[in-house]
């Protein structure tokens, strides 16, 4: 196995799947300021976790990623002064700089699982089946 899943990376997995939910639900509750810092110290915590302390303090130090780490930072903090929506628009932006680097695996990792897999691979043509289906 090319990448060894052990207990730590196991719980930050965990973790993060607890800030996402969190979060998600921060927002469709009317953007919920508690359950967004939670969400957020959850993610946080768990990609500390996944990636290990230094890896993530690399990632977020690195000079190449300083926009979307002061977007990802200053978003949190619009979230804990009450402005969650600038703050939540502003992670997201932040996240997308930071873990661009991150799609080709993250699509390589995806195309292993069955169903979703076929779906990556032949977007265009699931797209024109349904376009002529509907004929």
């Amino acid at each position: 196995m090319a990448y060894e899943l052990t207990e730590q990376k196991k719980v930050g997995l965990g973790l993060i799947g607890f800030g996402l939910s969190f979060s998600f639900l921060g927002v469709i509750l009317y953007f919920d300021r508690g359950l967004l810092a939670l969400g957020n110290l959850f993610w946080l915590i768990g990609v500390g976790l996944l990636l290990g302390w230094q890896s993530t303090w690399r990632l977020f130090t690195n000079v190449n990623n300083l926009k979307g780490t002061v977007c990802f930072v200053l978003g949190l903090f619009l979230i804990f002064v009450r402005w969650p929506i600038i703050g939540i628009i502003l992670e997201m932006y932040g996240c997308i700089v930071l873990f661009g680097g991150f799609w080709s695996t993250v699509k390589m990792f995806l195309s292993q699982i069955p169903f979703v897999g076929w779906m990556i691979q032949y977007p265009l043509m699931v797209v024109e089946q349904l376009v002529r289906g509907s004929r």
